[in-house]
C-alpha cells in the first residue's frame, strides 16, 4: 500500500451548539492543521498515487473556502455542531470529490484544532 500526505494549516471560527461547553459556546477561532493523506494499491503512469500538485491545489481550495470563516454559517454545518468531528467529515469528502486516485484505497483527514486534540474521518473509494 502506498501513501502520500499533504498539510497545510489556517484559522477557522466557531462556536459550539447543543449543550454547556463553556467558552466553546460563544464565537472564537482555531489554528487548524489539516493532514489529507491518500493510501492506495495502484499508482498512475507516472509512479504517482496522486500528483502532490492536484493534492495542494485542492487543499488550496479548501482551505480557502473554510479560512477566516464563521463554520457555523456555512451550509455543510446547517443542523451541524460544528466539531473537529464533523469538520474532518466534511473536509474528507469535499477533498474525495476533487481528488481522483486510481484504483482503490482510503482518503484520511486528520485535523488538529490545537497542538494536542484532532479528530480524523477515513473514506474508501
Amino acid at each position: 500500500m502506498h501513501t502520500v500526505a499533504v498539510t497545510r494549516d489556517f484559522i477557522a471560527n466557531h462556536f459550539l451548539i447543543g449543550g454547556d461547553w463553556g467558552h466553546e459556546n460563544f464565537p472564537h477561532a482555531h489554528h487548524y492543521v489539516l493532514e489529507l493523506s491518500i493510501d492506495g494499491t495502484q499508482l498512475d503512469q507516472h509512479g504517482y498515487l496522486v500528483d502532490i500538485v492536484a493534492i495542494e491545489a485542492a487543499l488550496d481550495e479548501q482551505v480557502a473556502y473554510f479560512r477566516d470563516v464563521m463554520l457555523n454559517d456555512k451550509p455543510e454545518f446547517a443542523g451541524l455542531n460544528p466539531s473537529i468531528e464533523h469538520f474532518s467529515r466534511i473536509l474528507c469528502e469535499r477533498l474525495l470529490a476533487r481528488i481522483k486516485p486510481p484504483g482503490h484505497g482510503s482518503f484520511h483527514v486528520k485535523l488538529w484544532e490545537n497542538d494536542s486534540c484532532w479528530a480524523a474521518f477515513r473514506q474508501s473509494f
